[in-house]
Formats: C-alpha cells, structure tokens, sequence
C-alpha cells in the first residue's frame, strides 16, 4: 500500500465519522447512530476474525462500553476507528479468555471484502477470486497476520493505528500486514494475479 494506505472507503467516511462523533458526544443520538452505521461492518468483520460465529455479541458489548466512554474519546474520524477497534479486541479477549477458546480466524461478512473505488494492488488480489476462497484464504494464515490483515483491510485502519490496537510496534504490524498479503498474492498467483503485484502487498 502506498501512502495513506488504508482502503479508500474508510478514509472516504471519516470526515463524516468524525463530525457525526462530535454531534453524539453533544448528546445527539442520531448522530451515534451514523457513526455506529459507519463503523459496525469492518468492526464485525474484525471480530469475526478473532471469535467466529460469537462476533455480534462481542460486537453488542463493546458499543456498550463506546457508548458508556464516548465522551472521554477525543479525536478524529479516523482515531474513533482505532479506538472502537482497541475497545472491541478487548472484549474479544474477555470472551475468549471466558470461552477457554484460542483465536480462530472465521468466516467474514460477504461484502467486508469487497472495497470499491479506485483499485489499490491488495483490492486488485482480493477481487480476482470469490470472495469465499478469499475468506478461506484469510482463515488459513497464522493469527498475528491475519489480525493484520483485517485491521489493515477490513477495519481500514493505517499502519501506526493498527500497531496500536495490538500493542505492538507499527513495523511488526507493518510486517506481519505484509506477510499475511505476500502469502494471499502467492496462494492467488496460480488464480491469474501478476508477479509484480505481490511484492507491493503490504507495503505503507
């Protein structure tokens, strides 16, 4: 990805996000509603990936606790995704530390993948299969990658702000984002994507 990596449509939405969450902090329930409408999809699509079929629960807690602290955030459209996405991986842990159960990538929403606009390499990939063999593609890799990937992807977020909600430094994330891609590209290079494109997976 070059710069300002993340997928169009998520930066597309965070000067809207980013108003509506200052209307909702002033107490204006519709406006929570528009952000809730703008952040929910990538942030179920996340959660999916870190608890499988028990995401929408997961999902349902952590926008109880958003609500709840909403007026301690302080931020853009931008920093308010990686804030809901930090809050939700909490709550996945809590649920998967109740659950004794160990991350497992699952199966995502069907259009979480599917990211119009003009086409960055990463889309280019992901489109040129179904989406089912992508998903399937993105349960095979290991967890930290593939936490990666779906926060760089499907969240939208930028690399500093993955790093973030990890805990970890940007360039781990920023390595394990590209590794994750890398293996997608070379597992799809038999499905017709080109030898040029898989190198710049990842990259920011």
């Amino acid at each position: 990805m070059g710069q300002g990596g993340e997928p169009r449509r998520a930066q597309a939405y965070d000067g809207e996000l980013g108003a509506a969450v200052a209307r909702a902090q002033d107490g204006d329930e519709d406006a929570f509603a528009v952000a809730y409408r703008l952040v929910q999809p990538g942030l179920l699509g996340y959660l999916r990936g870190l608890v499988g079929d028990d995401a929408e629960d997961v999902a349902s807690d952590a926008w109880l606790e958003i609500a709840r602290d909403l007026g301690r955030f302080k931020g853009d459209g931008a920093g308010f995704r990686g804030w809901t996405a930090t809050i939700a991986r909490h709550r996945a842990l809590d649920h998967l530390r109740r659950t004794r159960v160990r991350p497992r990538p699952a199966a995502l929403e069907p259009d979480v993948l599917d990211l119009p606009g003009p086409q960055s390499t990463h889309d280019q990939a992901l489109e040129s299969i179904t989406t089912e063999r992508a998903l399937a593609l993105v349960r095979e890799l290991p967890r930290e990658q593939a936490e990666a990937v779906l926060l760089r992807v499907v969240v939208g977020l930028d690399g500093p702000a993955a790093a973030r909600v990890l805990g970890k430094r940007p360039g781990a994330v920023r390595t394990a984002a590209y590794r994750g891609l890398r293996q997608l590209a070379r597992r799809l290079g038999a499905e017709g994507v080109t030898q040029d494109g898989p190198r710049r997976l990842g990259e920011s």
